[in-house]
């Protein structure tokens, strides 16, 4: 077996050569990863950054798509109340539609009846100028009237007057006919006796003197030569009665004296 000594220097340099280049390679290896490390941290602060930008747009995206959602249900509904609004809208429609002859039909009656109206309007535009005319007729009626009233009153206390005065003529006229009654009858007795006395006259005496004596007064009674007082009362009330009646009233009776008052 054969004995190895020490290596020559050579080898040595050689070796140790070998071994700097590898550190060296190693120290620029290092050089290059600490490089690449810090190019990769601010790569990643970077990324970090970015990434953070990148959620808070995410966010604000989906914020924002959540808004465009909300408003396209938003829309969605308007779209639906107007779609049924335009239905309802299309029925107003049809209504409206079919009612157009309708109204058409109200429109042209209209227009006839603001015709008549405004026809109307003339006359009494006319009649409003006659209305001082008219004013002044039913003034003076008014006074007619009210002169009529005060000649009815007039008449009516006239005739309240008159009636009272002819009861009280009746009254009389009753009295004063009883009284000529009784007169009358007091006549006729006196006649009976007068009659019997001249009969009884004739019969005691033949003697012609005699009998004529008594002729007179048998005519007196019994020719009824005396007035009837009860015509004159009659024909003196008419004459009284006359100025206060009016021609065409007929003889005072309690009848027709209360009848013409009730139709008074």
């Amino acid at each position: 077996m054969p004995c190895h000594g020490p290596p020559p220097p050579a080898l040595l340099e050689q070796h140790i050569a070998a071994r700097h280049r590898q550190i060296q390679s190693l120290l620029l290896d290092n050089q290059r990863l600490s490089a690449l490390h810090v190019a990769l941290k601010q790569e990643l602060a970077v990324s970090q950054q970015e990434l953070h930008h990148l959620s808070a747009a995410a966010s604000d995206v989906a914020a924002e798509r959540d808004a465009q959602v909300r408003d396209v249900y938003e829309r969605s509904l308007k779209i639906e109340a107007e779609v049924r609004s335009i239905d309802s809208l299309s029925a107003d429609l049809a209504q409206v539609r079919a009612d157009i002859p309708k109204l058409t039909s109200d429109r042209q009656e209209l227009a006839a009846k603001l015709k008549a109206i405004d026809g109307d309007l003339v006359r009494a535009r006319s009649d409003l100028q006659q209305l001082p005319s008219i004013k002044a007729e039913i003034e003076t009626m008014h006074q007619e009237v009210q002169r009529g009233r005060a000649a009815i009153e007039y008449e009516k206390k006239a005739h309240a007057s008159n009636f009272k005065q002819g009861q009280a003529m009746e009254k009389n006229m009753f009295s004063m006919v009883r009284e000529i009654e009784k007169l009358r009858a007091e006549l006729a007795n006196a006649d009976k006796r007068a009659r019997a006395a001249a009969a009884a006259a004739s019969a005691a005496t033949s003697s012609p003197g005699y009998a004529a004596v008594y002729v007179n007064p048998e005519m007196g009674y019994g020719g009824r030569s005396y007035p009837d007082p009860y015509a004159a009362y009659k024909a003196q009330s008419s004459a009284d009665a006359g100025p206060q009646y009016s021609p065409a009233a007929g003889p005072h009776s309690p009848y027709n004296t209360q009848q013409t008052h009730v139709h008074r």
